[in-house]
């Protein structure tokens, strides 16, 4: 235990460094797997260099594309045995850098891992391989009357090795929780290829909860290459019901008192003005968009249960000044509804030429608060931001319009994220509720923990991977690091990431 705080302290005062003989690694990965599956030319490298948030970039050495574990634990050896960094990725919708490549690593792609393993029914559980579509699994219990409950936005795409790496949430995790509630074990291997396992589908387990743990660690700790998730029942019947307000601040109050009301709703999102507008441009859905905010909130269970609960959720809204409010009349509108909501992220893309989405959480009495300040950061920064939120749970998705083509707005676009996030930590939040920290949100990491509770970090860290070279750089803050985000934090500047080129 002393030799891992030894290194977990050397790991926590400066950035590591990397030094790999490229072509000695390409030929040991290419002795453990065919050649059509070690790519290494640039032209191949290129879509691997960054995942969701393209802003940074950089080439791995190589991208492995392993069918099996045992070709992942292959892969793992040869990293080990050299001393090269491995960074895990899966579809590579992430947004906040975590997929990005070391420039001295290697990129080991799970998506070739994209089987259903095993259904069953009567327990309620699927067991997967890492690189399965989160939607893919719902479709193929669909059969069984079931479902699985986390929907990030990009669930088309997404993979459920993606999700346990950022603990991804979704329109409904406000009542049916994030990845980490919906997931009861995980198998992988650790940087050295040894395995591991965590959780069990009993209630309990006995010992650390590690299954938590690993969980949202970002790829860091251990390569998952198999998980167990819990399935729902689909519910009966599900309403969507819409309600307008002519102020966010409203809006965001209204959002505290249907939960103060002892109400749960499957969904409860939030979007601001520019926002709908955006959307109903795009998707069609049927938004007011005269409104100032718009409130989603969904009702399900039996035909009983969401009666008398879209009739108490009226019911608080229009005491909380709602303008106008609509019930989905059928199936086909609910769906239009979320439409409108899950495609957010492209309606900014086509009426902007670059956005930045941030993903902070705060505390639900203050979303009013945080919209408006939001406002007046627009007119500092010169640069327009739409607002989308999880707002049951606090967790916002400013997404700030730029145009990385034109000089100093990605610059400006950069700050007002950091402040949007500081100012989240300053409310009584966290910088992130589902994206993870990544390479974006490390600075950050020195606002909202103390140098102590970092190095604890950096412990449970050298604890799993004591080289160190499972994701390297992301994340956790080195303690040079946050003295010089400190630094420039009061000089007004702002902190580039290191070796990290942009565009």
């Amino acid at each position: 235990m002393e030799a891992v705080v030894d290194r977990a302290r050397a790991w926590a005062q400066t950035e590591r460094h990397f030094e790999v003989d490229a072509e000695q690694l390409r030929a040991c990965l290419l002795a453990v797997l065919p050649a059509d599956r070690v790519l290494r030319a640039p032209e191949e490298l290129i879509p691997y260099e960054c995942d969701g948030l393209s802003v940074f970039r950089a080439q791995p050495l190589a991208v492995v594309l392993p069918q099996s574990e045992d070709e992942v634990v292959a892969v793992l050896k040869v990293c080990h045995e050299m001393g090269v960094p491995v960074v895990p990725r899966g579809a590579g919708t992430g947004l906040s850098g975590g997929a990005m490549p070391h420039p001295q690593g290697v990129v080991l792609s799970l998506a070739r891992l994209n089987r259903i393993l095993a259904i069953d029914p009567v327990a309620r559980t699927a067991r997967v391989q890492p690189g399965v579509r989160n939607l893919a699994i719902s479709e193929a219990v669909a059969p069984y009357g079931l479902y699985y409950a986390p929907d990030p936005s990009s669930q088309i795409a997404c993979t459920i090795g993606g999700n346990v790496a950022e603990n991804s949430g979704g329109v409904h995790c406000l009542k049916y929780g994030l990845t980490v509630h919906n997931v009861l074990a995980v198998r992988g291997f650790t940087a050295s290829g040894e395995p591991v396992a965590f959780g069990s589908v009993a209630p309990d387990a006995p010992g650390y909860d590690l299954l938590a743990l690993t969980i949202g660690s970002e790829g860091m700790l251990a390569v998952v290459t198999e998980i167990t998730v819990r399935l729902l029942p689909k519910p009966v019947v599900a309403k969507c019901l819409l309600a307008a307000f002519d102020s966010v601040r409203a809006a965001g109050e209204a959002v505290a008192a249907v939960i103060a009301a002892g109400i749960i709703p499957a969904g409860l999102e939030m979007m601001d003005r520019g926002a709908t507008v955006a959307v109903e441009d795009f998707i069609h859905a049927g938004y007011p968009t005269d409104a100032e905010a718009l409130l989603l909130c969904e009702a399900d269970g039996t035909e009983a249960e969401v009666a008398e609960e879209i009739a108490r959720m009226k019911a608080v809204l229009e005491a909380h000044g709602a303008t106008e409010i609509r019930v989905s009349r059928d199936e086909a509108e609910r769906l239009r509804f979320w439409a409108g909501r899950k495609a957010a992220f492209p309606a900014a893309g086509r009426i902007s030429a670059d956005y930045y989405c941030m993903d902070g959480t705060i505390p639900r009495r203050a979303i009013g608060a945080m919209l408006e300040a939001i406002r007046e950061m627009e007119s500092r920064y010169g640069l327009r931001c739409l607002n989308v939120f999880h707002a049951g749970d606090g967790n916002l998705h400013p997404l700030i319009l730029f145009d990385a083509n034109v000089p100093g707005e990605w610059e400006r676009a950069e700050a007002f994220g950091a402040e949007i996030l500081e100012r989240s930590v300053a409310l009584g939040g966290t910088i992130t509720g589902e994206h993870g920290v990544g390479v974006e949100k490390i600075n950050q990491m020195c606002v909202q923990f103390t140098p102590e509770e970092r190095e604890a970090f950096f412990q449970i860290k050298a604890a799993f991977d004591p080289d160190g070279v499972l994701n390297p750089g992301k994340a956790i803050p080195t303690l040079h690091r946050c003295a010089e985000y400190g630094k420039m934090r009061v000089s007004g500047g702002a902190l580039p990431f290191p070796e990290l080129p942009r565009f």
